[in-house]
């Protein structure tokens, strides 16, 4: 990367930001002016290597050369028709991802937050029309600490007081149980239950992952009870934990899967639910829509990402390099580290508070040219790009282990 043409500093910029922008955000103080693969530069020109990913929507690295030519490709045709009409990208596209998941049918949107919305509102029409639920008293059971988005009905079953204090009144129709607790999983299903969702790794709670069995369970359970399974794979899936879907560690097919972050491969927003055809077969014209929702760029890229995924490498490499990663945090627990959970590339970092907090070790990295991301106090996430070598990797750790003593 060649530095770019400096204008304004980053102090400059973030001061700008200030005035200007809302404050529904707390960055660290880093302005990212370039990047590639896995490594991001400043405005003044200073190389940092991306632990984070962009919470998984960067899986395949900065401006991978494939989908940077499929995007590129994609704009001197076509970009945007609306649903209105047809376009000549979005059955391939269909096609494709409904296939790398093993279900039928794909309804295209943007946003993360957008497909869960999306997943809601199926199981809803399903459980009245398919299921027999009275009208309106259709319930959705959900695990507490979970993360799904932050619009008024997602945060409604939020048990994080910081994205529900005031924003009320609050959507009903859910039921909160723990996660990883399939005795009060079962014990809040009952004939008015549309659907069960859950994350089959909690990763905003800190990659909290289940017992061994608990995802069996779930899909036991909501095929016994006559319900659906809708499974939030939005940062955990596509090849985040060296598989597809993580639920594919306990081998579960899910009834509904819902797919953001990486689908749009760091280039556009590209989010899709994808399911079973009696489940999403219940949406009708007019019930359900989006203006940008499979248009013909965001199609193109999602394509692409089914072409990386169909090889099976980037699966491979988070498996490989997962070996690596837990191998470093396990010789720094007792060094400054509590504990860890880990999959693939992904972890939850638990940091001595003798140590510091998530945010102040996350800037201590920023310094030594890492940039991660804490949640909940002194937990740390690490989950690099898949393409991320091994040294890199073990220079990441090493890093930690500097500002750790």
């Amino acid at each position: 990367m060649t530095a770019p043409a400096q204008t304004r500093s980053s102090a400059d910029l973030i001061r700008a930001e200030e005035p200007v922008l809302a404050h529904n955000y707390h960055p660290l103080p880093v302005v990212v002016a370039r990047a590639e693969g896995s490594w991001v530069e400043d405005v003044e020109g200073r190389r940092y290597l991306d632990m984070l990913a962009g919470y998984s929507a960067l899986n395949f690295g900065h401006r991978h050369p494939a989908l940077i030519e499929a995007a590129h490709r994609q704009l001197d045709r076509l970009t945007l028709t609306s649903r209105a009409f047809h376009n000549d990208r979005l059955a391939g596209f269909a096609e494709r991802l409904a296939a790398l998941t093993g279900q039928d049918m794909v309804l295209p949107m943007n946003t993360g937050a957008e497909a869960v919305e999306s997943g809601i509102k199926v199981a809803r029409k399903w459980a009245y029309e398919v299921k027999g639920v009275p009208a309106d008293r259709a319930t959705i059971v959900v695990a507490a600490d979970n993360f799904h988005g932050r619009t008024t009905t997602i945060v409604s079953f939020s048990t994080d007081e910081t994205a529900r204090t005031g924003f009320g009144p609050f959507t009903p129709g859910f039921r909160i149980v723990p996660y990883n607790d399939l005795p009060a999983l079962e014990a809040a299903v009952d004939e008015t239950t549309a659907a069960v969702l859950l994350e089959p790794i909690q990763g905003e709670a800190g990659v909290v992952i289940p017992d061994q069995g608990y995802l069996a369970g779930v899909r036991e359970l909501t095929n016994r009870a006559g319900c659906l399974f809708i499974a939030d794979e939005i940062q955990s899936g596509l090849g985040r934990t060296g598989r597809t879907l993580a639920v594919e560690h306990e081998s579960v097919v899910p009834d509904v899967l819902l797919l953001g972050k990486a689908l749009g491969g760091g280039i556009v927003p590209v989010s899709a639910v994808v399911g079973r055809r009696n489940v999403l077969g219940v949406l009708r014209p007019g019930e359900h829509g989006s203006t940008f929702g499979g248009n013909p760029l965001a199609a193109a890229v999602g394509t692409a990402v089914v072409d990386l995924l169909e090889t099976g490498e980037f699966q491979r490499r988070a498996t490989e390099l997962g070996v690596v990663l837990r191998g470093g945090l396990t010789a720094l627990v007792g060094k400054g580290v509590v504990g860890f959970r880990a999959r693939g590339l992904w972890a939850g970092v638990d940091i001595d508070p003798a140590f510091g907090t998530g945010r102040e070790i996350s800037e201590r990295l920023m310094a030594e040219g890492v940039l991660v991301k804490d949640t909940h106090g002194s937990t740390v996430r690490l989950a690099p790009p898949l393409t991320i070598t091994a040294d890199e990797l073990t220079g990441a750790l090493a890093a930690l282990e500097k500002v750790l003593t």
